[in-house]
């Protein structure tokens, strides 16, 4: 099929190249020229696995292109809308201005039969305005809502074999039509199985952001019951092993430490909450505002533990951080634990060095002020207190005793709780984890 995808951000090109990979005739359009011109000669303007490879393979085949002129996509029987909706500067709400131009800057160049889909995380009731504002313009295209679920670091594997479709369209022969082009599209994973939820706008739009919800405050569970872990002598690591075996619960995303950050989690459950308040169903999901404060108190926890490691000598002392991603097989820094914990300590006068295998760059535009550093093992010489807050492969198997004869101060502060710390003190070290005795 010829196949549209208007944003190539990291939803935007991961989704061309792999519907390119798949068969499909793509154009990626972004009103960004340097994008442009970086994906066009098969270069990723981010690290994400496997992208490269692909965006190689389906440039080579003639199937992608990339173009900054929408109405390049005019022939397009699909236009797939992969902007980004980010948290409004000084409010919870999503910003939805990208995903308006996106679909007002194609309504000239829609033609009768074609479909928008929507792939952007929106709050609900957004599908329902953009389908009207597509009938108003007698194009003769109509609308579905494509929620995407990929995890960064993963996000090749899950658009090209992902785990479930879900399509909201529209009542009657419209919305079999859109059934049928997208079931065309998906073809590939269609024929394989994969389960398929076909439902209306507002379900769709409200599984995405109802699946986040979910993910996060799991997460924050397990991250009050580190607190109580803490001033109770409990292990909330053999907690979590424990209630993990009830096949109810599950031992995913029951892994306790500084928290969840990125693109998606955060910035969906504010905008979650702003929109259920905004329908006068605010106490619904009240507990979500819970979720996030004790996701914020867990980074904080981490820059106390390390505050009192270091004792009277904060002044005078070398942290080494490592990871500056929010997590790891991704250099994304939107609302990192572990940039923010880095920050944090470089505001109260540590001499902070901090390392990433694919981060640093993203994180020196946002934070020049902090000192990075390539090398591990630079990062670790003369270091006074070692905070883990991305569990990279190879931070995550740190030797103990190496690291012990680099270091100034035997002194670790575990912010993922990925360390064994009979390991670690049998090394000389002082270990420091959370909800960890």
């Amino acid at each position: 099929m010829k196949i549209s995808v208007i944003g190539c951000g990291y939803l935007g090109a991961v989704h061309a190249a792999a519907m390119a990979e798949l068969g499909h005739e793509v154009i990626g359009i972004d009103v960004d020229p340097a994008k442009i011109a970086q994906l066009s000669v098969g270069s990723a303007p981010f690290f994400e696995p496997g992208l490269p490879e692909v965006l190689t393979s389906a440039l080579a085949s003639g199937r992608l292109r990339f173009s900054t002129d929408i109405a390049e996509a005019a022939d397009a029987q699909m236009h797939f809308v992969a902007v980004g909706t980010p948290q409004k500067v000084g409010s919870y709400a999503a910003d939805l201005s990208y995903v308006d131009a996106a679909v007002t800057a194609l309504l000239p160049h829609l033609a009768p039969g074609s479909l928008v889909v929507g792939k952007s995380t929106v709050p609900v009731g957004t599908a329902a305005r953009l389908a009207a504002l597509i009938e108003a313009s007698d194009s003769g295209a109509s609308l579905a809502w494509n929620p995407e679920f990929l995890r960064e670091g993963f996000a090749v594997q899950d658009t090209l074999t992902p785990d479930r479709l879900v399509y909201g369209v529209p009542s009657g022969a419209a919305g079999e039509h859109a059934t049928a082009l997208l079931n065309e599209v998906y073809a590939v994973a269609i024929a394989a199985d994969t389960p398929l939820v076909v439902t209306d706008y507002a379900t769709a739009e409200l599984v995405k952001v109802s699946a986040n919800a979910f993910l996060a405050t799991k997460i924050s569970f397990i991250n009050a019951m580190a607190e109580i872990a803490e001033v109770t002598g409990a292990d909330v690591t053999q907690l979590a092993d424990a209630i993990g075996f009830d096949d109810r619960i599950g031992r995913k995303f029951l892994g306790a430490g500084v928290g969840f950050g990125g693109g998606c989690l955060p910035k969906d459950i504010r905008a979650f909450t702003a929109r259920a308040e905004e329908l006068g169903k605010g106490e619904s999901i009240a507990f979500l505002k819970e979720v996030d404060k004790i996701n914020l108190r867990r980074r904080q926890r981490v820059v106390d533990l390390t505050i009192a490691a270091l004792g009277d000598h904060v002044y005078t002392s070398k942290v080494a951080v490592l990871g500056l991603s929010f997590k790891p097989h991704s250099d994304d820094v939107r609302d990192s634990p572990s940039l923010d914990v880095a920050v944090q300590l470089h505001g109260l006068g540590v001499d902070v060095v901090a390392t990433d295998p694919q981060a640093i760059e993203n994180a020196r535009v946002r934070h020049p002020q902090l000192r990075y550093e390539d090398s591990l093992e630079e990062t670790l010489r003369g270091a006074d207190v070692v905070v883990l807050v991305t569990e990279w492969p190879e931070f995550r198997t740190l030797d103990p005793v190496w690291a012990g004869s680099l270091v100034r101060t035997q002194v670790v502060v575990d912010g993922r709780n990925s360390y064994d710390p009979s390991a670690w003190r049998d090394a000389g070290w002082a270990y420091h984890g959370l909800g960890r005795p």
